[in-house]
């Protein structure tokens, strides 16, 4: 009974981890870009279960553009927040209070309208031209042939880490904008010197 109740404090064995919720060994994925540490292929509600590549690819581009949305809308976020405004805009204020404020005048009507054109030509730019016979070279590659900047001239080694970084960055803005978002909506400051957007 002693020796029993002596191994409840014994040190934990360091054999292999579970990996019940964090890695899928047995996908077909696991092998993926952003399939990495800690992680690894991180899929707990089993959404690409019997997916092909094709609907993997898509998946990963719908992740990698929204990535990007997110990295530009933290970028903008707090660099409102910071008080920095273009000329004419000065009296505009910060977070979701914004879109009021712009609302309520015929320039900010003009410059809700220029966004939302904005997001439709950036919307249509964005994605592979199937009629100019490019392919892409990975979900997201948006150069379709025109736009270079030495990234050809790169080992893959130093491309699938850039894809890497990212892809991460992404996730990291993904959540990193709902909480600012979030914590706006709550009334509660998550930023330097308390400082609460829309507020």
């Amino acid at each position: 009974a002693l020796a029993g109740s002596a191994a409840a404090f014994a040190p934990a064995q360091n054999g292999k981890a579970s990996i019940a919720l964090n890695a899928r060994a047995d996908s077909p994925f696991v092998g993926e870009l952003g399939a990495q540490a800690p992680l690894g292929f991180f899929d707990p509600l089993n959404v690409c279960e019997g997916f092909d590549q094709a609907q993997f690819d898509r998946l990963r581009e719908v992740e990698i553009k929204h990535g990007r949305i997110s990295m530009l809308a933290v970028t903008g976020y707090l660099t409102t927040a910071a008080g920095i405004r273009f000329p004419g805009a000065e009296d505009i204020p910060d977070g979701f209070a914004a879109w009021g404020a712009l609302a309520k005048t015929q320039d900010g009507c003009n410059v809700l309208l220029q966004m939302a054109f904005f997001f439709g030509l950036a919307e249509i730019i964005n994605r592979p031209a199937e009629w100019a016979d490019v392919t892409p070279e990975f979900p997201g590659d948006y150069r379709n042939g025109a736009i270079d900047f030495g990234w050809d001239k790169q080992t893959d080694e130093w491309k699938m880490k850039k894809r890497a970084i990212e892809l991460n960055n992404g996730r990291a803005a993904m959540m990193g904008i709902w909480g600012l978002v979030i914590h706006e909506m709550m009334g509660v400051s998550i930023l330097p010197g308390g400082l609460l957007p829309g507020h």
